[in-house]
């Protein structure tokens, strides 16, 4: 499928923000990686699906049209494929429609176009994550990958929402390709891309009038535009459109903890997963008003000529918006309508209260982005960075220490600072505090996890880090080996977690054979599964260390 918009075909690329990791070990843009010694044949076998390339397939015929796709042995796979209109010139900041129709045979060969990019994830730097193909404001496409085509299957469906907060990122991730959970698991699997940034978030209705009254959330409505539309064509693909399960990590967690509070977007879904992502408070009106003025006091456009920003070539303002961070952050807006509160403060929303939710993190997310060296830290300078980490005295960073320290005595400086970091960090809070909120509802099971894989890539320098758990949960671990490694501990934990997942998406409950029975969470035992080669539900895990955490923090 071709760009409507080709004002934009340059390739961006960026600084490395890892300087301690060799860049060669994590770039290769789809080289398969070794995957070590294999147990089990079956799952060798398997795999073998997502090592070759994509061959000719079926055309099938979607409400807009007919589309031709590609073959990946069993699974087939439509990539590329639009779901809403064009989203520039004078649509731009407003939502958009469905895509229009077309007569003849549509190539849906490749993904699409991903949106413009105002900030570049760290995780860039991992090819085996991000591509970086051409963006274009004709962005809304997604992809589907299934074994089976109008066979009225009536298999689960696992809508992904790509991870770089609201700013960055898309589906075309490596470790996003559907092939395995397709085949492996016999879901139907559709990844999507939507309106990013400015794009998706910039909040007008108080400057613009009528004509922009509805400027608000656009980039979460075409995530709702895009479960629309796997309600109308999944069947197509074999999926029920009455069994669909959301889930993302990090910036797409968010996503689908933000969904979770959205009127337009019940009924659409059934079931959600959230990793290393959430939404406890979005951005108000007021907040948001300021930062669309900025917005316009940057491009030096008067707030009586709005429309003018709508002329504006979107690199231009795409680059202005990269190079002035400071003119505010981009995100869901409690507009009263599209999202008409704040999703779990200061309770979880009542509107999705039937919907059973999985939501984790992993040990050691901040590992990407602690700004310091993976040098190995001194005593005082281990006070010094949990002093930052917690914002607090030395008091406080030696009382925590002492007890990370005790309960942990072979660990390193560095691995005491950076679990420490992540229990006082957004990514721990935020999703304990979604699950405890959820849970108190008492309508709809949670399922809580803790993962606790530490690559052993570059002498583990990596450890658990934010990102990790992606291609377990995905079950593409091939492609994330330079990553997280591989051979048969990387194969078990991926067939655990891959299994669970696909499992929730099938029945609102992961349990499986190949692990312990996983009860759901509740605030009095906060049942937790630790997600590792030999996983294990235990009670409150590290409840003394969280505890302590929490009041120094809050």
């Amino acid at each position: 499928m071709k760009n409507n918009n080709q004002q934009d075909k340059h390739t961006e690329t960026t600084e490395s923000v890892l300087p301690q990791v060799d860049r060669r070990a994590f770039l290769g843009l789809g080289a398969v990686a070794a995957a070590g010694a294999i147990t089990a044949a079956s799952r060798s076998q398997a795999h073998e699906v997502s090592t070759v390339p994509y061959t000719d397939g079926e055309v099938v015929e979607i409400e807009s049209g007919r589309i031709r796709g590609s073959r990946r042995g069993s699974v087939h796979a439509f990539r590329g494929v639009p779901y809403g209109a064009p989203t520039g010139g004078s649509t731009r900041f407003l939502p958009t429609s469905k895509v229009e129709p077309w007569t003849g045979v549509r190539d849906a060969l490749d993904i699409g176009p991903r949106a413009p990019q105002t900030q570049r994830p760290l995780i860039h730097e991992w090819g085996v994550l991000y591509r970086m193909e051409p963006s274009s404001e004709d962005c809304l496409v997604l992809n589907v990958w299934s074994k089976g085509l109008n066979d009225s299957a009536k298999r689960p469906v696992m809508v992904w929402l790509h991870g770089g907060g609201f700013s960055g990122g898309s589906a075309g991730g490596h470790v996003y390709d559907g092939t395995n959970m397709a085949n492996d698991h016999d879901v139907v699997f559709v990844g999507l891309n939507h309106r990013l940034n400015a794009f998706g978030f910039l909040y007008l209705p108080e400057i613009g009038g009528e004509k922009y009254a509805q400027a608000s959330n656009v980039g979460m409505m075409d995530v709702v535009m895009a479960l629309e539309w796997v309600r109308d064509n999944i069947e197509v693909f074999g999926g029920d459109p009455d069994n669909v399960t959301i889930l993302g990590q990090s910036g797409g967690g968010a996503k689908v903890s933000t969904l979770l509070g959205m009127p337009a977007a019940q009924g659409l879904y059934h079931r959600a997963i959230a990793q290393s992502g959430a939404q406890v408070r979005s951005d108000t009106p007021d907040r948001a008003t300021e930062t669309a003025r900025n917005v316009l006091r940057m491009m030096d456009i008067s707030p009586n000529n709005l429309d003018a920003l709508q002329d504006v070539p979107f690199y231009i303002l795409r680059d202005a918006l990269a190079q002035n961070p400071g003119v505010g952050g981009f995100g869901p807006v409690v507009d009263g309508s599209t999202l008409p509160a704040h999703v779990f403060d200061p309770a979880a929303t009542n509107l999705s209260a039937d919907i059973p939710l999985m939501i984790g993190s992993t040990e050691t997310e901040i590992t990407w982005n602690t700004g310091q060296s993976y040098d190995e830290l001194s005593d005082e300078a281990l006070r010094y960075y949990v002093k930052q980490a917690l914002n607090t005295d030395d008091r406080n960073a030696n009382r925590a220490i002492a007890l990370y320290r005790s309960n942990r005595p072979h660990a390193s400086n560095l691995d005491l600072y950076l679990i420490m970091a992540t229990d006082a960090s957004g990514f721990r809070q935020g999703t304990d505090l979604q699950a405890e909120r959820k849970a108190a509802l008492g309508r709809a099971p949670v399922y809580k996890y803790f993962f606790t894989y530490y690559s052993p890539v570059r002498d583990g320098e990596l450890r658990s880090m934010h990102c990790m758990d992606i291609p377990f949960a995905l079950d593409n671990t091939e492609v994330a080996a330079p990553a997280i490694g591989s051979g048969d501990n990387v194969l078990v934990l991926e067939n655990i977690m891959s299994s669970a997942w696909a499992a929730f998406a099938r029945t609102g409950n992961p349990s499986h054979d190949g692990m312990p029975a996983w009860l759901p969470y509740t605030n009095s035992n906060k049942e937790t599964m630790i997600l590792n080669t030999e996983p294990e539900l235990v009670n409150n895990p590290r409840g003394d260390e969280l505890a302590l955490v929490n009041s120094i923090i809050s």
